[in-house]
């Protein structure tokens, strides 16, 4: 891949009904039902819905074969209706199911941790190789006639890899690493390869955005070295809901579509699968403008891997840089509010020139240079063509905004040489993130270690396009292991305050900064067994002031406790109107009525000493 410059990565084309993915096609949107497969009118007529929403490609759970079976009559009726859309079918477990649907529908999804291995239970166990051989020789005899039913109706395959439900046998041998995932998705492929099967797209989910990237970069890599071109499939598992899920899930997704990745996305949502296609539709969109941008010029840093987890290393000037985590500078230099939400308290406000009346005490300032003056807590702000003056200036903390262009070499001389500054990278290229990429990767070849906020400007008035085009913007970056702190300004109709609260949220969601509760929720599916957006409300408004926890919330055994693998506790559906309770992944109590739950999960916080009060 071009780290600066954005094309698609290019991949072998696969057929799936009326659609194909891949190669030159556009990326396909889709969704998953959350209907009882076995109830046809439900199941019909939420598909009606999805396809008005937008979507290319729908799948819907079978966890038995009679689910399997009755996919049959939907799409039967689907097609009666005039409806061509492809369905997919969703597998855990279940072999057979895989087998029956593979007959009826256009793509089966298997997910190897539990296609042929045994039902994971966290344990760990020694295999020698002899043993581990013989464990694959026992997915051959589950996988191979599988590929034969595909082959001959026509069928495509997901392989789809989840971080939660990787294989106990894995798990011994990989550990919960990107390179498990990987192998886990590689074996299979092997397979698959061998007996001359190609109609595979392949995805590696997790809720942990900075896991999920670099394993599908790590995929990447292996499959370029296999020589294996298949279509991925991009999506961050167990979301959320509202701003969080959206956030989350256009910095997971929108860092690989950056880099060219993905050739289908789902974006998981704790509400109706519909309410998923607009924000899929716009992270599709918004990054495929970049085709065809101006060429970015720019010089790799050796030393850099987009697998690696490391950050940029920085000097600190002040709480920035270092091993301090990121600052939210807030944009108040076009607004008179000076509202502040005192969950969500900015480092820093950039108040153009001067600091306006109503400014909140205990706020640190930041003012343009012709303007400042030394004050407690209120700092300069330079410009490339004032940069000069910096060291005229006493002050203890200095900011300078710059953008890639103007970063000559005598300028980043004077950088080098210029204590107590902080950079802020703007950028007005139509491929914005490429460009910044090149500003970092020219510091890191420079071995100048000055701390850099990432500035993005936008003119928004509606908050989800705001929270999907700066997910993936500043997301992108964050997780390549860039920037000291965002600037996130807009010019529309948005509080301030808001785009304060989206800034946070966007650290949250790319790892670096915990300012919030993180509710770890799955979308739901036909497997779910209770009212999941109840549910997932009912908790937040319980656990939403401890902000030092990851709480999962999962509709159903599969979903959990492998896929809320990031969290602290969890709540997990065991059967209709019970409840079981996991800290980390251990089953703690089990079977427990739902209307007692709540007050037993905060009980069990409690008791393991991880309760504050509201």
């Amino acid at each position: 891949m071009n780290f600066f410059n954005y094309n698609r990565r290019p991949t072998v084309e696969v057929h799936i009904g009326n659609i194909t993915m891949g190669g030159n096609y556009p990326i396909v949107v889709q969704t998953m039902t959350n209907t009882n497969t076995l109830d046809t009118e439900a199941s019909v007529a939420q598909c009606e819905r999805i396809i008005a929403s937008g979507a290319e490609l729908i799948r819907l759970t079978a966890q038995g074969v009679r689910e399997a079976e009755n996919l049959g009559n939907i799409r039967r009726a689907l097609r009666e209706k005039g409806y061509s859309t492809p369905l997919s079918a969703d597998i855990h477990f279940n072999p057979q199911a895989a087998y029956t649907a593979a007959a009826i529908v256009e793509k089966v999804r298997i997910n190897p941790g539990n296609f042929a291995d045994r039902q994971k239970r966290f344990e760990t166990a020694e295999y020698s190789d002899a043993e581990y051989a013989g464990e694959l020789e026992k997915i051959k005899a589950k996988f191979i006639p599988f590929l034969n039913i595909c082959k001959a109706q026509g069928t495509a395959i997901r392989i789809g890899v989840n971080h939660g439900s990787l294989s106990d046998r894995i798990m011994s041998r990989y550990g919960d690493t990107p390179k498990g995932m990987v192998e886990s998705c590689m074996e299979y492929l092997r397979i698959a390869s061998d007996e001359g099967f190609s109609e595979i797209a392949i995805s590696m989910k997790t809720s942990n955005t900075l896991l999920m990237t670099k394993a599908v970069r790590l995929l990447v890599e292996t499959m370029d070295k296999e020589n294996f071109h298949f279509p991925l499939h991009l999506g961050v598992t167990e979301a959320g809901n509202g701003e969080d899920g959206r956030i989350k899930s256009a910095v997971g997704i929108g860092a690989l579509l950056s880099d060219g990745i993905g050739d289908t996305v789902r974006v998981s949502l704790s509400e109706d699968p519909e309410a998923e296609i607009p924000v899929a539709k716009k992270m599709v969109d918004y990054v495929s403008k970049r085709q065809g941008h101006e060429a970015i010029e720019g010089e790799v840093f050796p030393g850099y891997s987009q697998t690696s987890t490391e950050r940029r290393k920085t000097t600190a000037r002040r709480n920035i840089g270092g091993d301090f985590p990121p600052v939210v500078i807030s944009d108040r230099s076009k607004t008179k509010d000076t509202d502040i939400n005192p969950r969500f308290v900015p480092d820093y406000v950039y108040v153009g020139e001067g600091v306006p009346d109503g400014f909140k005490k205990g706020l640190k300032a930041i003012v343009d240079y012709a303007r400042w003056k030394e004050e407690t807590d209120v700092f300069p702000l330079f410009v490339a063509q004032n940069a000069k003056e910096m060291a005229d200036c006493d002050a203890e903390l200095k900011f300078l905004r710059i953008s890639y262009p103007e970063c000559s070499a005598e300028l980043l001389s004077l950088i080098k040489n210029s204590p107590g500054t902080v950079l802020i990278l703007t950028t007005g290229h139509a491929n914005g993130v490429g460009e910044q990429r090149a500003f970092f990767h020219r510091l890191l070849n420079a071995g100048c270690k000055t701390p850099v906020i990432i500035q993005r400007s936008y003119s928004e008035n509606d908050a989800e396009d705001i929270q999907v085009k700066a997910g993936v913007d500043f997301g992108t970056l964050l997780l390549d292991g860039f920037g000291n702190g965002i600037l996130l300004s807009n010019e529309g109709d948005i509080d301030a305050s808001a785009i304060d609260a989206y800034a946070f949220g966007i650290l949250q969601a790319a790892r670096v900064r915990t300012s919030k509760t993180e509710f770890i929720s799955c979308p739901g599916c036909g497997r779910t067994l209770f009212d999941l957006q109840t549910t997932v409300a009912m908790i937040q408004q319980s656990f939403s002031h401890l902000k030092h926890l990851k709480i999962g919330v999962m509709g159903c055994i599969v979903n959990g406790p492998g896929e809320m693998a990031d969290a602290d506790y969890g709540y997990v559906g065991a059967e209709r109107g019970k409840i079981s309770l996991y800290k980390k992944k251990t089953l703690v109590e089990k079977n427990i009525p739902a209307e007692q739950a709540v007050e037993r999960l905060i009980q069990l916080i409690k008791n393991n000493g991880d309760w504050v009060d509201a």
